[in-house]
């Protein structure tokens, strides 16, 4: 039986990792005009090696109970995002700088295709060993 987790490697959890940041992203986006929303986003690079396992030093601070609140981690996926902080303050309170906004959301979007074209060659080469080809 192969496991995928191996023959996919850390490239999984990157796809999902992408997939979620540009959710967060578009929420910044979508939220541009709205007096006091806040940008959010979160280091990949600490939650790639969270979600793999290789940067949980055991410091973090952890729920024991459904019931509790979380310390700046999103309640879904356990990612601890982060406000952004603004280049230029505005008026309204709002942090979201558009421009960067959509440079960040491009650059995950490429990169994000770039582990889907990863992932659609490892499972290629997987479909060309079960066949013999």
């Amino acid at each position: 039986m192969i496991n995928f987790d191996n023959a996919l490697g850390i490239h999984a959890q990157t796809a999902l990792l992408r997939s979620r940041r540009a959710e967060i992203i578009a929420g910044n986006l979508a939220n541009a005009d709205t007096p006091g929303f806040q940008a959010r986003d979160f280091d990949f690079s600490a939650a790639l090696a969270n979600a793999t396992g290789e940067g949980d030093d055991g410091a973090a601070l952890r729920t024991t109970s459904a019931g509790h609140l979380g310390m700046g981690e999103d309640a879904a996926d356990g990612i601890a995002l982060e406000y952004r902080l603004p280049t230029q303050a505005s008026l309204d309170q709002n942090s979201v700088d558009v421009q960067g906004e959509r440079s960040r959301f491009l650059d995950n979007a490429m990169r994000y295709e770039a582990t889907m074209r990863f992932i659609d060659s490892r499972l290629s080469g997987l479909l060309r060993a079960f066949r013999g080809d």
